[in-house]
């Protein structure tokens, strides 16, 4: 559900942000058990990254520059189970009722 959310692939390369320590990788998407909301960090990365963690998952793509302008980010905002709460395609959004602030917002204090 998380991939598809995400318009991303099995095997695609992502690039992870550990909001919790600061580390950042990049690895590659590998689909588990629909529903789960499991994601898993294997090999080496686990080192990097732990069980409770507070992640961002980022892929990227190459686009000509007409496309680049049409596209639209896939925003995938989810709970402390990775269940899907919302999605959308602005990655400053911050969920309504979350106690978060925009992101472009606190950026231009």
């Amino acid at each position: 559900d998380l991939l598809d959310a995400a318009d991303l692939l099995a095997g695609e390369l992502v690039h992870i942000v550990d909001i919790t320590n600061g580390a950042r990788l990049e690895t590659y998407t590998i689909a588990g058990e629909r529903g789960s909301g499991v994601i898993g960090i294997n090999g080496a990365a686990a080192r990097l990254v732990h069980p409770g963690d507070l992640v961002i998952l980022i892929a990227y793509g190459q686009l000509e520059t007409a496309e680049a302008r049409e596209l639209k980010p896939h925003v995938v905002f989810v709970d402390a189970d990775n269940k899907i709460l919302a999605t959308g395609f602005d990655p400053a959004e911050a969920i309504a009722g979350s106690g978060l602030v925009r992101g472009d917002l606190v950026a231009g204090r």
